[in-house]
C-alpha cells in the first residue's frame, strides 16, 4: 500500500462510489446497443459527465463517441487518455444474471439480432464513469489534463458504415489537448480482481473478410443449367483448414468463417453466396501473407466449380502492442493497487482491441482485469474455482463479470492516471 495521502483519497472516494459503479452497469447490461447505435448508452455517459462539471464535454464523435475533459487545479502538461469501450453484441444471453438482457435489435443490418453485453462493455463503462467521478472530485490536486474516452464500434461496424477508435482519432476527439499517454483495461475470463498484462501484443491483429462467389440462379430441380457457387463455399470452409499448414507454426493465426449468406429458397440454387468472416495474427506483419494465400484459395477454387470470387479485407485492426518501457513503469502502480501476487502474465490471445488504435499512437499500456471464478496455480495455470461459475470466454452466451472486480478497475483508472499526470509513470527515453 502506498503512504501518499492522495492515493488513500483516491481508494476511499472510489469506494463510495462502488454502488453508484455497479449500479450503471447493471443498467447498461439490461439495455444494450449495438455498434453504431449506442444512442442511449452515450446520453447517459454525456449526462453524468456534465453533472461532474468537466471542462468540457463534446459528444457525436465517430456516430456516438464521448470525450469529457478534466482539467486539474495544478499545472501541467500532461495529459492521459482513460478509454472504455461502450458498445454490445448480436449474441442471445444465457448467463442466469437477474438483469440479463431481453433486447432485441429489429433493424440492425442483417438482423434482426438479440443484444447482449457478452463482452464486459458494460463494465468498461461503468468502471470509466465511476473513475471520472472519483477524480473529478480531486481535481484541484491533479496537474495536467484527464481526457474520458469512450468509444462505440468497438466490436465493428457493420460492413459498409464507419466509427471506432480509428475514427474518433481521425475526428480529433483527442487532437485538443494531445495524450502523453493512453490507457485502458478489458475485463474477461481471468481470476478475479487479478491484472493480466503482456510485453508485447497483448492482442492480435485483426480484419473482416468478405468473400462474394457468384455463380448462376436457377431452380434446384435443374442445376445443370445454372452455376451453383455453393459447393465452392463449401471447399472454400474446407480449404482454410489447410492455411495454418502454409505459414509458420510458431506464431499463432486463425481464420474463422463466422457467417453464410446466400440469396435463395430451398430450392433454388442460389447466383450469389458470401462468405464473412475474420483473420487473426499474432504477428501483425503475417496478415499481408495470410490474405494473400486466402485470395490465391478462394479465387482458385471458385474457379475449379466455374464460378468467380471477389474478396475483399474490411476494419484492419492493428495489434495492441505494450512496449517494454511503458509496461516497466505501469507495472509499480498496478501491483500497489492489486498486490504484485495478483500482477501476471496470461497466455497470448488472438482477440482483437482496437484500443491499439490509441495506445500505439500515444503510447500507454492495455491490461487484462479478472472479473470470474477462477486461481491462479502454483505452475501458472488457470483454472475454475471449484463451486464457481467458471472461466467463461467473451463472446459467449454465457458470459459473466463479478460485480466486485469492478472497484478494482475504477482505482486502477485512477492511480494510473494520478501517477502519469504527476511524472511517476514516465517511461526512459
Amino acid at each position: 500500500m502506498s503512504g501518499d495521502p492522495i492515493h488513500a483519497e483516491l481508494d476511499r472516494q472510489a469506494a463510495a462510489v462502488e454502488p453508484q459503479v455497479i449500479a450503471w452497469r447493471h443498467h447498461l447490461h439490461q439495455n444494450p446497443e449495438l455498434s453504431n447505435r449506442e444512442v442511449n448508452t452515450a446520453k447517459l455517459i454525456a449526462d453524468h459527465l456534465t453533472s461532474l462539471g468537466l471542462d468540457e464535454v463534446r459528444t457525436g464523435i465517430s456516430g456516438h463517441g464521448v470525450v469529457g475533459v478534466l482539467k486539474g487545479g495544478k499545472p501541467g502538461d500532461r495529459v492521459i487518455a482513460l478509454r472504455a469501450d461502450i458498445d454490445a453484441l448480436p449474441v442471445k444471453e444465457d448467463s442466469g444474471e437477474s438483469f440479463a438482457s431481453t433486447v432485441v435489435d429489429q433493424d440492425y443490418p442483417g438482423g434482426p439480432f438479440p443484444v447482449a453485453h457478452a463482452c464486459g462493455h458494460d463494465g468498461h463503462t461503468a468502471m470509466l464513469l465511476g473513475a471520472a467521478t472519483v477524480l473529478a472530485g480531486v481535481r484541484e490536486q491533479l496537474p495536467g489534463t484527464v481526457l474520458f474516452v469512450f468509444q462505440p464500434a468497438e466490436e465493428g461496424a457493420p460492413a459498409g458504415e464507419r466509427s471506432g477508435a480509428k475514427e474518433m482519432i481521425a475526428e480529433g476527439a483527442c487532437d485538443d489537448p494531445v495524450p502523453t499517454m493512453a490507457f485502458g483495461m478489458h475485463l474477461g475470463p481471468l481470476p478475479n480482481k487479478y491484472v493480466g498484462y503482456r510485453v508485447g501484443n497483448q492482442f492480435g491483429a485483426s480484419c473482416m473478410i468478405k468473400i462474394v462467389l457468384t455463380g448462376q440462379q436457377v431452380h434446384g430441380s435443374t442445376p445443370w443449367m445454372g452455376i451453383d457457387p455453393m459447393p465452392a463455399a463449401g471447399a472454400i470452409l474446407v480449404g482454410i483448414g489447410q492455411l495454418y499448414r502454409q505459414v509458420p507454426a510458431f506464431d499463432p493465426v486463425t481464420v474463422t468463417i463466422g457467417h453464410v449468406e446466400d440469396v435463395g429458397r430451398f430450392n433454388i440454387v442460389p447466383g450469389t453466396v458470401t462468405l464473412w468472416g475474420t483473420i487473426r495474427c499474432t504477428v501483425e506483419d503475417d496478415m499481408t501473407d495470410v490474405q494473400k494465400r486466402l485470395t490465391t484459395l478462394a479465387e482458385q477454387t471458385a474457379a475449379a466449380y466455374n464460378c468467380t470470387a471477389e474478396l475483399e479485407y474490411l476494419q484492419d485492426v492493428p495489434a495492441v502492442h505494450n512496449r517494454k518501457e511503458w509496461t516497466d513503469v505501469v507495472l509499480p502502480t498496478v501491483e500497489r493497487v492489486v498486490g504484485a501476487e495478483k500482477a501476471f502474465e496470461p497466455p497470448p490471445t488472438l482477440g482483437y482491441d482496437d484500443v491499439s488504435e490509441f495506445v500505439n499512437k500515444y503510447g500507454g499500456v492495455y491490461l487484462m482485469l479478472g472479473a470470474q471464478d477462477g486461481e491462479l496455480t502454483e505452475d501458472g495455470k488457470l483454472e475454475p474455482t471449484p463451486g464457481g461459475r467458471g472461466l467463461v470466454p467473451n463472446h459467449n452466451p454465457r458470459f459473466y463479470l463479478n460485480d466486485d472486480a469492478l472497484l478494482q478497475g475504477v482505482r486502477l483508472h485512477c492511480h494510473v492516471a494520478h501517477d502519469h499526470l504527476t511524472g511517476v509513470i514516465t517511461p526512459k527515453q
